[in-house]
């Protein structure tokens, strides 16, 4: 068998450069993916690799899935998101780790840039008030999230999208925890609409 590549796709050949035809669709070469009794393969070369018995491509389900942007806070929630991961607790892979010294340093713009370049929700976390090894760095995060949240919504940015919370460094079991939930609670909210209406 030998393979021959044509406009980005393979196609399986035998020595007399016959399509080989078989279980096994088209395109799915080596990936275990098989037609399955109601499934035929496509032969019309239109990238379309399986087809139910109507001829129709099955509908792919269309699930959404928020881009979660974080903040977090060296010392803190970043060492707990560390330790959910060696600890192999499960949160969403749709959250998107930036990690910064302190979260006092997480300016209003980052946040606004964040929204209008996609993300769905936006989460700054760091060290429980009066731990912060910079004194009182979260205690400046937690002014700015304030004045966020009374200013988002004039982007057209529910504030429940934005959310301050406090992670210590031991709390691996919260880190995963709060993702799962606000991922969830975000996933029933639906997209963010801000990108889509910036002129």
């Amino acid at each position: 068998m030998q393979k021959d590549v044509l406009s980005n796709e393979v196609m399986d050949k035998d020595n007399t450069d016959n399509p080989v035809t078989g279980n096994q669709a088209p395109g799915n070469y080596g990936t275990g993916k098989q037609a399955t009794g109601n499934q035929v393969s496509a032969k019309d070369g239109t990238g379309s690799h399986i087809m139910d018995k109507n001829g129709t491509q099955p509908a792919a389900p269309d699930v959404f899935e928020p881009v979660l942007i974080a903040f977090v806070c060296n010392w803190c929630t970043y060492t707990a998101a560390d330790l959910a991961g060696t600890s192999r607790l499960v949160y969403p892979d749709n959250v998107r780790l930036v990690r910064v010294m302190c979260t006092g340093m997480v300016d209003t713009q980052y946040v606004i840039k964040a929204f209008l370049e996609g993300a769905d929700a936006v989460l700054v976390s760091g060290c429980h008030p009066g731990d912060c090894h910079y004194l009182n760095g979260n205690y400046k995060a937690r002014r700015r999230i304030k004045l966020l949240k009374q200013i988002l919504p004039r982007f057209g940015i529910a504030t429940q999208r934005l959310r301050l919370t406090w992670i210590g460094a031991s709390d691996g079991i919260q880190f995963a925890r709060t993702m799962t939930e606000f991922a969830a609670e975000i996933k029933k909210m639906g997209p963010c609409q801000t990108r889509l209406q910036q002129v």
